[in-house]
């Protein structure tokens, strides 16, 4: 039986993580090196990002809730340009992919017979955070 962090560390952040650099690039205008820092990570990891040889992965892509979350990645880009703490907005994203079935789409995708793990209550879920139109 897997947890599901197991399946958001793996599948889910990476992913998420990558878009969103992508979006801060190329939309929001941002450079590699500022979404680095704001990541976290190094300059070379968003290029990676940029050129698709980091992050992504094919079950997320083949989901039937891609279009929602092309739509998560867009909104907690926007927020993080707007000057949103990053880990916020990717809690946001755990927190969704857990309560719309996204995890649990990924989970059976892969073959895995047993059921996934249920999931405790997250400190961040607490969180109140502002969604803007």
């Amino acid at each position: 039986m897997k947890m599901p962090c197991e399946i958001v560390v793996r599948d889910i952040l990476p992913t998420a993580r990558s878009e969103i650099a992508k979006e801060l690039v190329t939309v929001h205008g941002l450079t590699q090196t500022k979404v680095a820092k704001m990541f976290g990570v190094t300059s070379a990891a968003v290029s990676q990002y940029m050129k698709g040889l980091r992050g992504g992965n094919s079950l997320l892509d083949s989901s039937s809730y891609k279009g929602y979350f092309c739509d998560l990645i867009i909104r907690a880009a926007d927020n993080i340009a707007k000057g949103r703490d990053v880990t916020e907005e990717l809690c946001f994203i755990c927190s969704e992919t857990k309560r719309c079935g996204i995890l649990d789409e990924i989970y059976k995708n892969q073959g895995e017979l047993t059921p996934l793990a249920e999931c405790v209550e997250c400190p961040r879920d607490n969180l109140v955070i502002e969604v803007s139109d």
